[in-house]
Parts: structure tokens; C-alpha cells; sequence
């Protein structure tokens, strides 16, 4: 495992590259609010973020990635077109020992916010990303989840499921145990029924809500119940949206045999993304899409995403990115910029040889 020093160097290195192609270099604090930031990450980084209580301060947690202050900071202060770079250490719970991820390490990172060409952005972050890593003979992936939130809102349901479903979309797991209840090809839960049914109706109150919560909340899941499921050639066509993977360039046409609709602006933002990464020498046919990919990491990310790994599975990606739009609009307080970014790791990139 590289030493600090070894991380630290080429981590400056990074840096130094970034600020050439334009960024400026900001430098986040290390304690950040925890109560507003915990919100923000995905289930995965909140259950590992080293939280901590401040007298004055209140709760702080120790920074565990870059982007989110970075987005604070521009939305509060920050000028269109903007592009910044950092690098730094970032603090993460670990829950298994014996692997190349560890607590604490760097992270150099470039971001950019400019409303005039988003796919344009896409491609400079990426292209960025490959020409800095190209001697470490890494795989490429990309996807976009925006094209899974356009599927879930096409939809024909009930506002409430579809909104379920996007909340889970980063959860496979339970996303796909939702999608099963709504299309009725599991049973509803027996105390669900009895509720429904009324049986429960002279039962004592138990709990901290109050009534006016649980009648909403009743009245919510008996609309659910009287609602139609989903559609099995829906599902399947979801299905087969979640599993496609192919070469980026067969991506546009594979997504437009699926036969959904919804997924119209999203697949012609894909292709403008696509001619953006050609027109940067990014070869299509050796690029690997997954339109699932992205789906376990920063629950921030709503459409293009990409990551550069090894050939070991057990290694953790030496480097990940995408578009965050809705985090800028959370933290600007309903203004929106779109924006995207990425981060590499330093120390793994020792590991690998460093850069040439």
C-alpha cells in the first residue's frame, strides 16, 4: 500500500493538471455540519461518516467527500462558468479489514458548473479523467441515471409508487422488492390487510404520531390497494432497461428497442453526451455502458455517471464522477445549475505504478 507521502505527490500532481485545464483550487474544511450534509449522502456513506459533537458547533461529521461542500460554497458565493479542483483527505468507516480500502485517504477532484452545454461538460470531465489515467490500462464504464428516473416517472401508476421507486433506485434491492408488490406478484403483507380491512380499527394507540399521521398515512395505502398493477410488460421492459450493457455506441439504439417511451430526452441527451466524448477522441466501440451503473454510490448523482477500475474485482474504483443538477437546486434553495464531477484516488493510483 503506498505510503501518505507516495499519495500526497501524486495527488499534486493531479492538481496541478486540473489547474491547467482551468479549475480553481478550493479547499473545504475538514469538520463539516453534520446535520445537513448526513441528508444529502447515500445510505452507504451516512452508515460510515465519523460524526462527532462540537460545543459550539453542534454535530460535525469528518468530510467524506469534497463534493458537497464544493456545491455549498459555489451556490452560495460561486459565478457560471465555473470549474474547481481539490485535493485532500476524506474520512470513511470501514467495515472489513484485509482490503485495499481504508479510512482515511485523498481524493483530487475537478467539478464544473456551466448552464450552456451540460453533455459538453459530461465529455471534458471524462476525457479529462481517461487522458490523466491512460497509463494505468484501466476499464471505463458509464451510464446515466437519469435514464432510470425517466423509466420510473413513464410509468402508468400511482404518483406516490413511482415516487417510491425513485427514492429506492439507488437501493436494487429493495427497488426491485417494491416493483414486485406494485406489479401484485407478491401477497400483501398480513397486517397491511388487517389495517385496510378495518380490523385493527378498535386496537389501542401505540406510538408518537398522532392521529390525523396515521388516517393520512391509511389513506395513502388503501389508494394503493384499489390501484391497478403495474403492467407485466412494464416491468419486464424495466427489467430489461436495468440489466442492458453493451458498447456506448450501440447504447442509443439498444435503449430505443425497449420500446419506452418516457425514455425519449433522456436517450437524446445520451447522444449528445456520446458525439461530445467522440469529438474528444473517446473511442465509443471500447467503452463500456451499463444502464444500471452508479446505482450503490453517491445517491446525489441524477445522470451521467462513469467510474475507471481494474481488472480485480475485489479493488475498489481508482476513479468515479457524474452529473449532481438536483444537489445544486437542494442547495441553492430551489436555483438550479447543472453541474458534474469527479474524483481520483491518489493512493490507488500508487498502488497501480503512478502516473507516467
Amino acid at each position: 500500500m503506498a505510503s501518505k507521502a507516495e499519495a500526497r505527490s501524486i495527488g499534486q500532481r493531479l492538481l496541478a493538471a486540473f489547474e491547467a485545464a482551468g479549475a480553481v483550487e478550493v479547499t473545504p474544511d475538514i469538520l463539516q455540519p453534520a446535520e445537513a450534509l448526513l441528508d444529502l449522502y447515500g445510505e452507504d456513506i451516512r452508515a460510515r461518516a465519523y460524526v462527532t459533537a462540537d460545543p459550539l458547533r453542534g454535530e460535525m461529521m469528518a468530510r467524506p467527500d469534497f463534493t458537497v461542500p464544493v456545491v455549498q460554497a459555489h451556490m452560495a458565493e460561486g459565478a457560471e462558468p465555473a470549474r474547481y479542483a481539490y485535493m485532500g483527505e476524506v474520512f470513511r468507516k470501514q467495515d472489513h479489514r484485509g482490503s485495499a480500502r481504508v479510512a482515511e485517504y485523498f481524493q483530487a477532484g475537478y467539478e464544473i458548473f456551466d448552464r450552456e452545454d451540460p453533455e459538453a461538460a459530461d465529455a471534458e470531465v471524462f476525457a479529462l479523467f481517461a487522458k490523466l489515467l491512460k497509463p494505468l490500462d484501466l476499464s471505463a464504464t458509464i451510464g446515466d441515471i437519469g435514464l432510470l428516473r425517466a423509466a420510473v416517472e413513464g410509468l402508468d401508476t400511482l404518483p406516490a409508487r413511482k415516487a417510491a421507486l425513485a427514492r429506492h433506485i439507488w437501493r436494487p434491492k429493495r427497488f426491485h422488492r417494491l416493483m414486485e408488490r406494485y406489479a401484485g406478484l407478491v401477497p400483501v403483507p398480513e397486517s397491511r390487510a388487517e389495517l385496510l380491512s378495518g380490523a385493527t380499527s378498535d386496537a389501542p394507540w401505540i406510538g408518537l404520531r398522532a392521529p390525523e399521521e396515521m388516517a393520512a398515512r391509511i389513506a395513502v395505502l388503501q389508494a394503493d390497494a384499489e390501484t391497478a398493477p403495474i403492467a407485466a410488460e412494464d416491468v419486464a421492459r424495466l427489467d430489461a432497461l436495468f440489466a442492458l450493457r453493451c458498447t456506448a455506441d450501440r447504447a442509443p439504439a439498444q435503449l430505443n428497442d425497449l420500446g419506452i417511451a418516457a425514455l425519449a430526452p433522456a436517450i437524446a441527451r445520451l447522444e449528445r453526451r456520446l458525439a461530445a466524448l467522440d469529438a474528444r477522441g473517446i473511442d465509443l466501440t471500447a467503452l463500456a455502458f451499463e444502464a444500471s451503473h452508479g446505482r450503490t454510490t453517491m445517491e446525489y448523482y441524477d445522470g451521467f455517471v462513469f467510474s475507471f477500475e481494474t481488472a480485480d474485482p475485489g479493488f475498489p474504483p481508482i476513479a468515479s464522477g457524474g452529473r449532481y443538477d438536483a444537489l445544486t437546486r437542494v442547495l441553492g434553495g430551489g436555483r438550479e445549475i447543472p453541474a458534474v464531477g469527479g474524483v481520483i484516488r491518489p493512493g490507488l493510483v500508487a498502488d497501480l505504478g503512478g502516473l507516467a
